[in-house]
């Protein structure tokens, strides 16, 4: 699954890899139809191994279900060849994901666009890998492979068997797996690790947050953001600023007039929040830039920024909520069944399944954690399903907004979020007064998550502007 609980010990973490039900991997042949592996994190990968260097590459012919299409090179990645068909089997898997969130459709050039990009991002990282001497053994690949297996409910055997009835190769499929371990290895490598926090700069934090951001109630300000983000290439030209700097006022004043933030991000930003209506998430003032607490520290909920303009382009932020937060944080203890769509159960079977768990429980025909273990397919099954004590802007938005709603004791209907089909239980509600050592652990984890996400995105610009991309012809997604 994707990652759901980010900070959540036990769960999918950024740097682990996730164990994804089989029809997702079916991508990879020229009959699937569903989404790729992903790793939590890392941006997908074209799911072919890299070729090597210097190696020409020729127009191939790839089986259709009733014609032959050719193949053909759109860029080139410093030496490695990207392919149509690798365009086009990415562009699918992303107009899967973007359907089955019920995200709004873009054109097939857009689509193309952003595809190609992550692709270009991808093998570039890749060889970064590779050059530097990042291997992958076979052991981790096996343990990655046993864990697709286990989360699919099936042996090793029959998986394999499974993806040779859908013309994937086991070779292939074994080289997607040691692209995705290579890809948050690197992660945890070039970025994770160089990321520290002092204790200096926990107690600074703390005092900076006492003087210049406490308020009445004695908290710190939170806040959830959503952003457009409109991207300046590095060396524009004069004739190309100038567009992106129309294309930013337009969509703040579409915003400041009342037009949905949310279709607009989705329409017109370049960050990767774009999928979520540019959603940041509820954090501290402190997690944000401060380029951004500038901007928006004196408006209400619902305000829109001026156009704000960092490194990275042109920002427009509404404000989503905005309150103070003191040491005493409100908790809630809740439990949840995962079921996620595959080739053997549709959106609307896990719908049913979750109803009939929900009842069998509520007659007490069934426990949920003993449904839980035998069902989700979330790593806390081994947990009954707990996902333990958490506070507020832990789980994703649409998670958290039904089990706030949910009384101690009461199951949700059955709902859809980014990562599948949900059943929640809450278990209990409590109010916690942090004490000093929580509150410093809680700082420097606030810290290093606001390090990593700068660090992590100036370094994949990095990788990306060090790539000598050669764009051949302009990728074809139909046939």
């Amino acid at each position: 699954m994707m990652l759901l609980f980010p900070e959540m010990p036990g769960l999918i973490k950024l740097k682990q890899l996730a164990a994804v039900p089989l029809a997702l991997l079916l991508l990879a042949g020229p009959s699937a139809q569903a989404q790729g592996l992903r790793v939590p994190g890392v941006a997908p990968s074209s799911g072919a191994a890299t070729a090597p260097a210097n190696r020409a590459v020729t127009p191939v012919a790839v089986a259709g279900n009733a014609q032959r299409a050719a193949d053909f090179i759109v860029a080139v990645v410093n030496s490695d060849p990207i392919t149509n068909n690798e365009v086009r089997q990415e562009a699918r898997r992303l107009r899967n994901e973007l359907t089955e969130n019920r995200q709004p459709l873009p054109g097939d050039e857009e689509l193309a666009r952003r595809t190609l990009e992550r692709l270009i991002v991808d093998k570039a990282q890749l060889q970064i890998a590779r050059d530097t001497g990042l291997r992958v053994d076979d052991v981790a690949v096996d343990q990655a492979e046993q864990s697709v297996a286990r989360q699919n409910q099936v042996d090793v055997a029959e998986m394999r068997r499974r993806l040779a009835a859908s013309n994937v190769g086991l070779a292939q499929f074994r080289e997607q797996l040691r692209d995705r371990i290579t890809l948050a290895r690197l992660r945890e490598r070039d970025v994770d690790s160089r990321v520290r926090v002092s204790d200096l700069e926990v107690f600074q934090f703390l005092g900076e947050q006492t003087s210049a951001n406490a308020s009445a109630s004695g908290g710190a300000v939170e806040l959830n953001l959503a952003q457009i983000l409109v991207s300046i290439p590095e060396n524009a030209s004069a004739a190309v600023l100038a567009s992106l700097t129309a294309k930013a006022a337009a969509a703040q004043a579409q915003a400041s007039a009342g037009v949905d933030f949310a279709a607009l991000a989705r329409e017109m930003s370049d960050a990767q929040d774009r999928a979520t209506g540019g959603q940041l998430g509820l954090r501290s003032a402190d997690r944000y830039p401060e380029l951004f607490w500038e901007a928006v520290k004196n408006l209400p909920v619902g305000g829109v920024s001026e156009v704000i303009r960092s490194g990275a382009g042109y920002h427009v932020l509404k404000v989503l909520e905005k309150r103070n937060a003191g040491s005493a944080v409100a908790q809630t203890r809740a439990r949840h069944i995962l079921l996620t769509a595959s080739s053997q159960m549709n959106e609307a079977q896990a719908r049913d399944k979750l109803l009939d768990y929900k009842a069998r429980v509520e007659r007490n025909q069934a426990d949920f954690a003993t449904l839980a273990r035998e069902n989700s397919q979330d790593a806390s099954a081994a947990q009954g399903g707990d996902l333990g004590w958490a506070g507020p802007g832990l789980f994703v938005p649409e998670f958290e907004q039904v089990m706030n709603a949910l009384a101690p004791g009461q199951i949700s209907a059955p709902l859809i979020s980014r990562f599948g089909m949900h059943l929640i239980q809450v278990l209990e509600r409590r109010t916690a007064t942090l004490s000093a050592r929580e509150q410093q652990d809680a700082v420097r984890n606030q810290l290093r998550e606001k390090k990593l996400d700068e660090a992590y995105a100036t370094w994949v610009q990095e990788t990306r502007n060090r790539a000598y991309v050669e764009m051949r012809e302009p990728p074809q997604l139909s046939p």
